[in-house]
Formats: C-alpha cells, sequence, structure tokens
C-alpha cells in the first residue's frame, strides 16, 4: 500500500521547517519594512539592515523611483501579454537587451523573468543527455537544482580547487569521447555566501593551453556591477571576460530590481530565445521593470560613484573586522561574512541580542550551509550605507563575540520568540 505524502511531509518538515513554529517571523520569514536603504523598520523598531542586496544603492534612487512610477502609470504591471515568442514582444525589452549586450561585450542577450528560474532552465537547454556537466561544489542553488534535471553525467569538483577540477575534466573527457557529447563547466564569478571569486581566469587557462576542450557558464549575479573597472563583473576584474561563453547577470543584486539575463553569441541566444522553455512558456517581463532596467543600467555605466560609494563601506567594514581579528574568510568581494563559534540554540540568542537590544539586522547562517558549531553573519554592504554604520556595527560585534567566549548565549533550546 502506498504511503500517503501528506503523512510523510507531516513527519518530516525538513532541516529548518522542523523550527517553524518557533522562528517564523522572526529567523525566518522576517519583515522589513520601510524604504530601502541602510536602516529599516524591524517589528517596529529602527534597525541597522545589512541584509539587503542593494549594492550599488539604487532602489530608492529619485530618479529610479520616478522612472518606476512613470512607465508604471503608463504601461501598467499587465502590459504585455503572453510570452516573448507569441504575444509578449516589445521595442523596450529590445532596447534593453541591446544595451546589456553593448555593456558586457557580447553579441546579444537574452531577458530572463527570474533569476533563478532562468538559469535552471538555460542548464536544461543548452546541455542534452550526451554532455556532461562540471560544476564547483558550492554553487548556488539555482545551478544545482539546474544540474539535477541534466539527463546525462554530472561531476562536481571542489570549490575553487584546480586539482580536483583536474580529476573531473579527466573523468568527463573520457566519457564524452564515447558519447561524442560535449563538457559544459558551470561555476560562479562571486559566490555568495563566502564572498570569494570563480577561480574563472585559472579554468580558461586550461582551454587556452589546449588541456581540455569545453565551454565555460558562469553565474556572476553578485559580480556584475560591483567588479570591474567598469562594473563588467568579475571577468573583468580578473582580465578574461573574453573567455566566459555564457554570462549570466541578474537585476535582483546591483540593480536592485527583478529580472535576469543571459549574454552570449548570437546563435547561442538564438537558440534560447527559441528552446529555453522558462521564457517560451512563461509571460513577457511587465513593461515598468524592463523600462526600470533600462534606467538603472544607464546609471551604473554612467554614474561610477554608486560603486565607489559602496566599495569605500565594503572596504572600511572588511579592513575594521580583520583588524579586530575577527575572521571573514576567503572574501576579496563586497560580501562580507563573520564567522564565530556557537551552537545552533548560541546563533538565535545572538541574532536576537543584535536586533533587539543593538539593533543590527543581519543574515545569520548555520549548519548545514557552514559547519556545525560555526555561526556565519554574513553582511552586505551597500552604497547606502555609512562609515558611522561600519563603525557601530564593528564596536557591536566586539561585545557579541566577548558574550560569546563568556557563555553568555548558551541554551539547550532555540530562542522562542512572539510573532505576529
Amino acid at each position: 500500500m502506498a504511503k500517503d505524502i501528506f503523512e510523510r511531509i507531516k513527519e518530516n518538515r525538513g532541516p529548518l521547517g522542523q523550527h517553524a513554529k518557533g522562528v517564523h517571523g522572526y529567523f525566518t520569514f522576517p519583515k522589513l519594512e520601510g524604504e530601502i536603504g541602510n536602516k529599516m523598520l524591524f517589528r517596529g523598531k529602527e534597525c541597522l539592515v545589512w541584509s539587503v542586496n542593494n549594492y550599488l544603492g539604487l532602489a530608492n534612487a529619485p530618479e529610479v523611483r520616478k522612472v518606476d512610477a512613470d512607465a508604471s502609470k503608463e504601461w501598467g504591471l499587465a502590459y504585455p501579454m503572453g510570452s516573448r515568442m507569441m504575444t509578449g514582444q516589445t521595442s523596450e525589452h529590445e532596447a534593453l537587451e541591446a544595451e546589456l549586450s553593448d555593456f558586457m561585450k557580447k553579441e546579444d542577450t537574452i531577458l530572463l523573468n527570474f533569476g533563478y528560474q532562468g538559469m535552471l532552465s538555460a542548464i536544461d537547454c543548452l546541455v542534452d543527455r550526451k554532455d556532461v556537466i562540471v560544476y564547483d561544489s558550492e554553487s548556488h542553488a539555482c545551478i544545482i537544482d539546474g544540474v539535477r534535471l541534466h539527463a546525462g553525467k554530472r561531476f562536481v569538483f571542489q570549490h575553487n580547487d584546480m586539482e580536483s577540477f583536474e580529476k573531473q575534466m579527466d573523468r568527463a573527457t573520457k566519457l564524452v569521447a564515447d558519447t561524442e557529447g560535449g563538457i559544459m563547466v558551470i561555476t560562479e564569478g562571486v559566490f555568495g555566501m563566502a564572498g570569494d571569486q570563480g577561480e574563472l581566469k585559472k579554468l580558461i587557462e586550461y582551454r587556452k593551453n589546449g588541456k581540455y576542450d569545453f565551454r565555460l557558464f558562469v553565474d556572476d549575479a553578485h559580480g556584475f556591477g560591483t567588479l570591474g573597472e567598469t562594473g563588467m563583473g568579475t571577468g573583468e576584474h580578473q582580465g578574461c571576460h573574453d573567455g566566459i561563453d555564457i554570462y549570466f547577470g541578474t537585476f535582483a543584486k546591483s540593480m536592485a530590481s527583478i529580472g535576469a539575463f543571459i549574454s552570449a553569441t548570437e546563435d547561442i541566444i538564438e537558440y534560447l530565445r527559441y528552446n529555453m522553455r522558462s521564457q517560451v512558456f512563461a509571460k513577457s517581463l511587465p513593461m515598468p521593470l524592463v523600462v526600470g532596467a533600462r534606467k538603472r543600467l544607464e546609471m551604473l555605466r554612467t554614474q561610477p560613484e554608486h560603486k565607489e560609494n559602496l566599495w569605500k563601506i565594503a572596504t572600511a567594514l572588511q579592513t575594521g573586522l580583520k583588524e579586530n581579528n575577527f575572521n571573514i574568510g576567503r572574501t576579496n568581494t563586497a560580501v562580507t561574512p563573520v564567522f564565530l563559534s556557537g551552537t545552533l540554540a548560541e546563533a538565535t540568542n545572538v541574532t536576537f541580542d543584535l536586533r533587539e537590544n543593538y539593533n543590527i539586522f543581519c543574515s545569520i547562517v548555520v549548519y548545514p550551509v557552514v559547519p556545525k558549531d560555526v555561526i556565519m553573519l554574513r553582511l552586505i554592504p551597500t552604497a547606502s550605507h555609512t562609515l558611522e554604520d561600519v563603525s557601530y556595527t564593528i564596536e557591536t560585534f566586539k561585545k557579541i563575540q566577548e558574550g560569546l567566549s563568556a557563555g553568555k548565549y548558551k541554551a539547550d533550546t532555540l530562542k522562542q520568540v512572539e510573532t505576529d
């Protein structure tokens, strides 16, 4: 007799879901309210926020808000109706794609409704059962889920480990010799948790020197707009942008909006337009988001002060943390992790103390994302933050570290919080 799926769900709520009754609305699914910026409201109190992916501070820039409002008034959220292929094509969509292609120095670009959905669907579209995927072990969930859809073989190499990469590429190369397939290497420009860059230049060098034959697909969600002289991303920063075959960027980080894009050669983009199921069978990106993205891209291109302000804050934050003996791992981007020692219960008490007594809201990451008994406080600096915000946060973290060492946050159970 078949087991009732719903009964199984009741019995196993998942690693985070098992704590839902005690954490929902506070540690998970919290509500940040008010204007997007360095300070927002949490449960009615103003907090210094380090958890919003508004890198360049464009979310509430007056010119951006005006364009968003004007476009919404003119077009509404319904237009255009239908998928791009059927009835959802507009000159604005084409213009944004052309402007992105020009900025990214790639032949063509396709807009995507969402980054997660787009990455997953692009992987599914670009490889078939004869092909092999080789990917970094710390790749984002959208890559992992896209790889799971792959009907062929996939091999994972240890994070940024070139010896491990070579082992997996040797396996892949032998396999495709029999299947007559190809190899797709997938990695990230910036790894969003630890903040380190993918070894793009080293990967591309393997192809340049003829050791391996593959195509390179890079998810640069956190690199687009934040790295490189012009903000073109991690490839520009590392001096190897031309070696990236398929470049994925999102509007959800530097551009503080919704949507994403893929830039590549004209033939690859045309293939995606006609075969990428998430775009062929989904409604076109609404006009206000497209018009708003064009304005954001214009500001990214012509107003370098936003990126300069971001890095002024990020550099001050990371330098100050290191000078005070905090472990910020291997980050070499704006993403700033702070690693502390403590249990899951201590992590919840630390979070509660930060939010309720110090009015600092930052994301907290625990096992299984990081090893057991490790607490990672993940900070996202933005151009909207101030040097005063940085100083206050470092001084607060020093107090938190002292409290952890003194056993202040020890508990046998997760902190229970009354929620709405």
